[in-house]
């Protein structure tokens, strides 16, 4: 049984049917990643001064996958517009590098991510003196990497008693602490890194006993990184869903291009159309994160 208007326009709306339905379905995307953006600008406007986590994230990096989405944004629409002039195979290489720009784009993200699994804060007990570029301050916080040196400061290990696994402390455990601190304003963090840059990280020893809390930058750090964490984590999501589809159509789908052009033309056009949501979604999603 054939399906009505999968080719040709409905004449009360004058779209063909997926286009109905994509337009549709971005109007309830809109309406989730309002209301996650809404829920930020509150949680941002409401907190303490000086509690709000800024400047941790590697906007090189940012700015990179933002190129690397536009990008593949523009070879959606070239894919589509070669269809419409009958040249498929400029539409393969065009939808190719639409795919690889995706998964380039999530395999970085992974590697945003894993950076900040491994990058910490650690709040002390009391005040130490460490040096925050080119001064020398008092700080009960301090941001950086553990030298692990084969263990965490807590670690799980198995009691020969009970069989069981418990989690055990250090009495102490090297840190190696970055030369600014979130608390900074925008020109001294900038200052200290470049200060810092070309020099080699001392690490340096605290105690267990000193630590009030320890954390990753992970969603439970604070709610900056729960929220960053959120948003990403979902925009990731929506990227690999349409770089699945825009591949099936690009492979396995690519046979009704024989059978039925006008409809295989129109898959095209409403996963380019999810793909557009999606870019547009970073592109706000950048410096809302990064760069602010």
């Amino acid at each position: 049984m054939e399906i009505p208007f999968t080719a040709k326009a409905r004449p009360d709306t004058g779209l063909y049917n997926a286009k109905v339905g994509i337009w549709l379905f971005l109007a309830s995307e809109v309406m989730l990643f309002g209301a996650l953006f809404s829920a930020y600008i509150l949680l941002r406007v409401g907190a303490d001064p000086g509690t709000w986590v800024h400047g941790l994230l590697d906007i090189p990096i940012g700015t990179f996958n933002t190129a690397v989405l536009i990008t593949s944004s523009v070879t959606v629409v070239l894919g589509w517009a070669s269809l419409k002039m009958g040249n498929f195979a400029a539409y393969r290489k065009y939808q190719a590098v639409t795919i690889l720009c995706a998964l380039g784009f999530l395999g970085i993200k992974s590697i945003e991510y894993r950076d900040k699994f491994s990058h910490y804060e650690v709040w002390l007990n009391k005040p130490i003196t460490v040096k925050h570029g080119d001064q020398e301050v008092q700080t009960d916080r301090l941001l950086g990497h553990i030298d692990y040196n084969g263990t965490h400061p807590y670690f799980w290990k198995k009691d020969a008693k009970t069989d069981t696994l418990a989690q055990k402390k250090l009495e102490s455990f090297k840190f190696e602490p970055d030369p600014y601190h979130y608390t900074m304003s925008g020109k001294e963090m900038a200052h200290a890194k470049k200060e810092a840059a070309g020099h080699e990280h001392t690490a340096i020893e605290i105690k267990s006993s000193d630590v009030k809390r320890l954390s990753a930058f992970v969603p439970g750090h604070s709610t900056y990184f729960a929220i960053y964490f959120t948003l990403t984590a979902l925009h990731g999501l929506h990227v690999l869903a349409g770089a699945l589809v825009i591949a099936y159509i690009w492979g396995p789908g690519a046979k009704m291009w024989k059978t039925d052009p006008e409809q295989y033309m129109n898959r095209v056009e409403v996963s380019g159309l999810f793909w557009h949501f999606v870019d547009l979604v970073w592109i706000f999603l950048f410096p809302v994160l990064y760069l602010l």
